[in-house]
Order: structure tokens, then C-alpha cells, then sequence
């Protein structure tokens, strides 16, 4: 059913029902005793009209129209238009002299029998041109689809080498350490890149992405120790495995504050992440050594630039970011609707 209910079948059945009617249409409001006639014209004529209508309509709409009324040839239209506006009015003329004779010594009935055929060529040149609109409307959603999705591919291939380059610096450092907890951090490496191969598609659930970003925040605490502190409130995943939302959006803010915010003496980051209704806030706070910043490399702030990118091709309109440094004190504040 879902296969015949088509935007070109529903067109077809459309075209066929006003037809349909239009060339029944003396049967339908009129009567036997008088010919079923509509005005001065017998049903039998009004019927035949009808079908000369109905070619004078789709010949210009979807003859003369594609291939005649544009920049090059649009001169060709007019005499060829004429032409088959002449070819009806002969078509008419040549039906009521075989079939209908008294219809044709009726010179006053001429206006409302070749009438029509002029009409019909104007709402077909009228409907041709919505349709063109149509189409091209069409043509520019689908171009514009096609440069989204080609975007977000774009931006979520930096996404995996960025998040990559950060991580294992974390393992080098724990490297030179010969720290004990490599091998830990390892493991949940390994774990954190299975999410980025097989869960950034699509959207995901919220669960898996605070999963995700919790096993991170971990992650970082192994690097680090006691050295930062790290106040991570957010809710149990399990409570959020019914919300969607687009994969690896989260992480940059998180990225950020591990990457500008561990200078200094004790350095504080806060990571506070809620969901009410359908509305998710997501706050990072960090603070900022202007020293250690001005060292960073070039990769700086792809994450964040990236992430904005992202909201506004999937979330415009939708969600709101605000990100301020006051103070050496950095803070992003994000409200996202999960739609």
C-alpha cells in the first residue's frame, strides 16, 4: 500500500479524478430530457471538447513548455502555443460539422465552444510553471541534503584524528610515568574507539554518549590523579537511554577543559550535565592559564569550532551556546533540545 501511495501515483489518481469528472460532468448535473446539455453544447460534444481539452493541455504542459519556453528557444513558443490553440479550434470545428450541425449554425454558441480551448492553454502554461517551482524547490532541498550530509561527514571525520591526537598524549605521558595504570587506560582507549567506529552514524542514545563521556572524564583522572580536580555531576546513564541525540557532540567542551584548563595551581574543572523534559543542559567550567594557552599548537579549538558547526546544521534553532572567559575563567554553557 505504502508502495502505490507514491507522490507520482497520488499525481496520476489526481489528474484522473479532475478528468474524469470534467468530461462526465454533463452526466452529472444534467438530465436525458435535455441532452444532457450544458448551456448550448449536448453532453455528447461537451464530452468530446473535454478530450481535445485534455491533449491541448498536456501537449503545451509537458511538450511545448520543457522544450520550447526557455532562454534559447522561447521565441519558438508563441507560434508553436498558436499553432495549437488553431489545432483545437479545428479539432472543435470539425466535431460539430460531422456530429453536431445545429450546433454548428449556432454562431452565438461559438464563444463558449472555442472559448475554453484558450483557457485550457493558459492554466496549463500557469500549472507548468508551479510545477517547474516545484521541482526546482525539490532539486535545491535534495543539493542542500546531500552538502549536509557531506558536511557532516567532513566534520565528523575531524572529530575521530582530534580526539585521537589528545588521548594518546594522555598515553605517553602515563608512558614516561611507567605508570600502572597504562594498561587501564589502554582498555578503556580501546573501548572509547569502538564508540567513535561503530556508534557515529546516526544519532545515538543519550546513555551511550554519557557513558562515553564518563569513561573519558576516567580516562583523564587515571592522567592526572590528584593533580586536577575533577567534579563530574551528571545523571546514571540508565536513566537516559530514551533521549537521541547526534554522537560526539558533547565531547569537545570536555576536550577543551582538559586541554586549556590543567595549568596552574590546582586546577578545578566542573562538568554538570541534566536533562528536564526533553531539554538537556550541559555546562564546563574551567580554568584558563594565559601562559600555557598562548603555548598551545595549532589544533587548538578545532573541537569547539567543529561542535558549533554541527549545532547549527542539526540543532538550528534548537539549542543555544553561550561561552565566555572572564577572569582566566572559561565556561560553556549549552541548552539543547533532544528532537
Amino acid at each position: 500500500m505504502k508502495a502505490f501511495l507514491t507522490s507520482k501515483n497520488i499525481n496520476i489518481a489526481l489528474h484522473a479524478l479532475i478528468w474524469g469528472i470534467l468530461l462526465l460532468l454533463p452526466y452529472i448535473v444534467s438530465s436525458p430530457e435535455n441532452q444532457y446539455s450544458i448551456g448550448p453544447m449536448p453532453g455528447a460534444f461537451f464530452t468530446i471538447a473535454g478530450v481535445i481539452h485534455m491533449g491541448l493541455f498536456y501537449a503545451n504542459a509537458f511538450y511545448l513548455c520543457p522544450r520550447l519556453l526557455n532562454r534559447r528557444f522561447w521565441w519558438l513558443y508563441i507560434p508553436a502555443a498558436l499553432l495549437l490553440l488553431f489545432v483545437s479550434f479545428q479539432l472543435k470545428y470539425y466535431a460539430m460539422a460531422a456530429w453536431f450541425p445545429e450546433l454548428l449554425r449556432n454562431k452565438a454558441a461559438y464563444g463558449v465552444v472555442f472559448g475554453p480551448s484558450t483557457a485550457v492553454l493558459v492554466v496549463s502554461l500557469l500549472y507548468r510553471k508551479i510545477l517547474d517551482r516545484i521541482y526546482e524547490e525539490r532539486r535545491q532541498k535534495e543539493k542542500q541534503a546531500e552538502q549536509l550530509a557531506t558536511e557532516l561527514k567532513f566534520l565528523r571525520s575531524q572529530i575521530s584524528p582530534h580526539f585521537l591526537f589528545n588521548v594518546l598524549t594522555n598515553m605517553v605521558s602515563l608512558a614516561r610515568k611507567k605508570s600502572d595504570q597504562l594498561e587501564t587506560s589502554l582498555i578503556m582507549l580501546s573501548e572509547l574507539m569502538r564508540y567513535m567506529l561503530y556508534n557515529t552514524g546516526g544519532k545515538v542514545s543519550l546513555q551511550k554518549e554519557v557513558t562515553y563521556l564518563n569513561s573519558y572524564i576516567a580516562l583523564q583522572q587515571l592522567r592526572f590523579g590528584s593533580d586536577v580536580d575533577i567534579r563530574s555531576d551528571m545523571p546514571d546513564p540508565a536513566s537516559l537511554e530514551h533521549y537521541m541525540i547526534e554522537p560526539m557532540l558533547l565531547i569537545p567542551f570536555v576536550e577543551n577543559a582538559f586541554k586549556h584548563g590543567t595549568g596552574g595551581d590546582r586546577p578545578v574543572i566542573r562538568i554538570q550535565l541534566s536533562v528536564q523534559g526533553d531539554v538537556l543542559t550541559f555546562t564546563v567550567e574551567n580554568h584558563v592559564d594565559p601562559v600555557q594557552d598562548n603555548s598551545k599548537d595549532d589544533s587548538s579549538g578545532i573541537g569547539l569550532s567543529n561542535v558549533t558547526s554541527r549545532l547549527e546544521l542539526l540543532y538550528r534553532r534548537h539549542y543555544t551556546l553561550t561561552v565566555n572567559t572572564d577572569n582566566d575563567q572559561f565556561l560553556a554553557h549549552l541548552t539543547l533540545k533532544l528532537i
